[in-house]
């Protein structure tokens, strides 16, 4: 006689951890715009932060070198020795800030730098004051690191800028971390010398905080000289850079992303870093090298060619009736408030929110956006103008039918 045994099994669960965090917006968005051309549709992508630029000749160059002379060991979890010190002298050239090449950490893009720094600082019970809008995943990462993110609203009228006051009102025995950007994804928002003084100040009075200076867009800047908070001496041991070769390279596949902070910040996420990736790509290290200590023509090149755009999408976005947007002094961004079209239909569909609105221009305009709501702000969408000239007269005619449809 055969016996069949049968076991209640119960579900397979997941970690809760899932739960915490949401999937990017912005890949989100450029994941349904490849399943639209899947299907054969033109979608023009303003949506994603990438610049459309190939890397400069004499970086890829550089890469090949690195293959060819066998790179291709195991790195030190770090970084190597003369790309960390590549690092410091390209921090001292640029922002006049004295590192050692133990203050430097390279990860696999900035985005896992950024995660060493917050898991590095922050434990459950701990809140971190992240002014809004601002990128996507500071407040992700905040979660999965158990502490809790406190967000400050800012507004157009002071250009998305945080000021003393509204910071010290907000600090409480509990906070641990800042993290800002400047300049800003999404707004373009550049903070001055003074501004960064003034917040300085307030946190020379509360020695217990952490602040993350995410400075990923530095070199697009269309108002003048970068500024960093770790300038402030004050301060500067309780500063992480978060810096990468990304934006103002053109490495956006390359992944190398860097901090530089006081020794003991270091040590703790090269510890993490060890038990994810360890050592970031040693043909992109070697590239890296060549990228931080050569001329910065072909940087001044592109971002020349992002402040025409800019100026193009600024004149294109007047255009357009109901949506106003202040220009942007940095990245490659406008965020437009778009509220007025709340309440508004074509008839087969209502803009009730942000989310509505980047949905319908991606399906009725076939352009690609981001949400606002995803930045910390509703009432606006994320326009990306790291596109050809071409693309962004073409998509910006079709942002303004399909919205001119909405009554």
């Amino acid at each position: 006689m055969l016996y069949i045994c049968v076991r209640n099994f119960l579900p397979m669960q997941l970690s809760p951890r899932l739960k915490r965090f949401n999937e990017p917006e912005t890949l989100k968005m450029a994941k349904l715009g490849r399943e639209l051309r899947a299907k054969g549709i033109d979608v023009i992508d303003l949506s994603l932060g990438e610049p459309d630029f190939n890397t400069p000749e004499h970086i890829k160059q550089a890469a090949k070198k690195a293959i060819d002379e066998n790179w291709s060991h195991y790195p030190p979890v770090a970084g190597y020795p003369d790309l960390r010190e590549a690092v410091c002298v390209k921090l001292k050239r640029d922002n006049d800030l004295d590192y050692k090449p133990e203050n430097i950490v390279v990860s696999t893009g900035a985005k896992q730098s950024l995660a060493n720094a917050v898991l590095a600082t922050v434990d459950a019970g701990d809140e971190v004051i992240i002014p809004t809008p601002y990128w996507v995943t500071y407040s992700e990462i905040v979660r999965l690191g158990d502490a809790t993110p406190k967000l400050i609203k800012t507004c157009a009228e002071t250009k998305y800028k945080l000021s003393p006051q509204e910071l010290e009102r907000n600090i409480t025995d509990k906070t641990k971390l800042f993290i800002f950007s400047s300049p800003c994804n999404p707004t373009g928002t550049v903070y001055t010398k003074d501004e960064l003084k003034a917040l300085a100040d307030v946190f020379e009075k509360h020695p217990n905080i952490f602040i993350i200076s995410d400075e990923i867009y530095e070199y697009i800047n269309f108002i003048g000289k970068h500024e960093s908070i770790a300038q402030f001496s004050q301060i500067k041991d309780r500063v992480i850079i978060i810096n990468g070769l990304s934006k103002g390279y053109a490495m956006t596949g390359y992944r190398l992303g860097y901090i530089a902070a006081q020794a003991d910040v270091a040590k703790a996420c090269e510890k993490l870093q060890g038990q994810f990736t360890s050592g970031a790509n040693a043909v992109t290290q070697r590239a890296a090298i060549t990228a931080l200590l050569s001329d910065l023509r072909p940087t001044k090149e592109m971002v020349d060619e992002f402040e025409r755009r800019r100026q193009r999408v600024m004149e294109l976005l007047k255009q357009i009736h109901g949506v106003e947007c202040a220009t942007p002094d940095g990245a490659f961004y406008i965020f437009p408030i778009i509220k007025s079209l709340f309440g508004k239909s074509d008839g087969e569909m209502t803009i009730n929110n942000s989310s509505d609105v980047s949905m319908y221009l991606l399906n009725k305009a076939h352009v690609s956006t981001v949400a606002g709501n995803a930045f910390g702000d509703d009432d606006c969408i994320r326009i990306s103008f790291a596109n050809s000239m071409q693309n962004i007269e073409k998509g910006f005619a079709r942002i303004r039918e399909a919205l001119g449809k909405l009554k």
